[in-house]
């Protein structure tokens, strides 16, 4: 019995790759398609399992399956919209082996707009009660700026956050979440007595933004910043506790004008402790944070579309600046940064897009 009972309590190994999840996966691919062919204890028998093992590699991934034809199951794992994950969706669906019966996905896809309906908190979000139009910005006009109108109901301040979030779901359906994600730099949601231009119907959306895309593609194709005439200016501040700033950023990258070809700002942020310091760090922390970033910089490089701007150093961070053509690099550099040197600090990092990099406003010179 004890023999019986040792055996029976041996736990699966973690999942802790790729390879790992699609060899556990194919194991029990057989129970997990007759649970979503039969739609029946679906959370039980499937879903709830699957959260367990993608969890186990990394937090992010979240995930929709059904039936994507009579004999087919489709399983699309996304990242829900948070850029620093899609480029680890997109390689685990990319690893997936080929098994009959099963459609992996990587994003949600785009779907025909007559397809799209979205019920929430009583409220529809269809093509035909939702309207668009685009808000030029003389100051930035790369950027692509939407306002979205849900008409035929009544914004206020206790349905506000559903009729966003019913939009921002709906666009993610209609465009696919890449797209999405690609495609509008500023999104706002209002009601229609706060729209101030002409109502486009939402069908029309897709090909406006395909064509800013080819506008912007064939303006800054090609570009490449020329980092032989970079300055690097070294700033000294104290915040309004007298804590000392420190910053070292590259003034010449900063009056470039063509930025907005490198639309994605990517900060990685290092924790140390300077309480002995004033907020700085020590002479180990700071030679080690130093190494750290020139790590980052043998993988973001300069000529394939990474720009180090620069650094700052205040109140036991350090943030380190980039401006990127991509996100999926970054990523994954980063990812892998926090992971490789959790033992020494703590590290965050954060990705978005800033066409005119108005974040490093406060380092421009007047």
């Amino acid at each position: 019995m004890g023999l019986i009972k040792g055996i029976l309590g041996i736990k699966s190994k973690p999942i802790q790759n790729n390879e790992d999840f699609w060899r556990w996966f194919v194991e029990h691919e057989r129970k997990f398609f007759k649970a979503v062919e039969s739609g029946q204890n679906i959370e039980k028998s499937f879903f709830n399992k699957l959260s367990e093992k993608l969890d186990e590699m990394r937090d992010g991934y979240f995930y929709l399956a059904g039936m994507y034809n009579d004999n087919t199951a489709e399983l699309i794992l996304t990242a829900d919209g948070n850029v620093k994950n899609i480029v680890f969706v997109e390689e685990l669906i990319r690893s997936a082996p080929q098994l009959a019966g099963w459609k992996f996905t990587a994003l949600k896809p785009p779907t025909d707009i007559q397809n799209v309906s979205i019920s929430m908190a009583g409220l529809e979000f269809r093509s035909d009660n939702l309207f668009f139009y685009a808000n030029e910005l003389s100051d930035y006009p790369d950027e692509i700026d939407v306002s979205i109108v849900h008409i035929h109901s009544d914004m206020t301040e206790e349905n506000r956050e559903q009729i966003i979030r019913g939009a921002y779901i709906f666009l993610e359906n209609y465009l696919g979440e890449k797209d999405f994600v690609n495609s509008i730099d500023n999104l706002r949601v209002i009601g229609e007595n706060e729209a101030d231009n002409e109502l486009v119907p939402v069908a029309k959306l897709k090909d406006f933004l395909l064509w800013r895309e080819k506008e912007f593609v064939e303006k800054y194709e090609g570009i490449r910043y020329d980092t032989n005439n970079d300055e690097h200016s070294i700033l000294e501040a104290k915040l309004e506790n007298g804590t000392p700033l420190l910053a070292v950023i590259n003034s010449k990258l900063l009056a470039w004008d063509r930025q907005a070809s490198h639309p994605w700002i990517a900060i990685i942020t290092i924790n140390y402790d300077g309480s002995q310091n004033n907020g700085l760090p020590n002479s180990i922390d700071y030679g080690l944070m130093n190494e750290i970033e020139d790590e980052i910089m043998l993988y973001l490089i300069d000529s394939e579309g990474f720009l180090n701007v620069g650094r700052q150093t205040v109140n036991n961070e350090r943030d380190i600046y980039f401006a990127c053509k991509d996100f999926r690099r970054p990523s994954k550099i980063f990812d892998e940064i926090q992971r490789k040197h959790h033992n020494s600090f703590k590290i965050q990092y954060d990705i978005f897009k800033d066409k005119y990099w108005q974040t490093f406003d406060r380092f421009r010179r007047n």
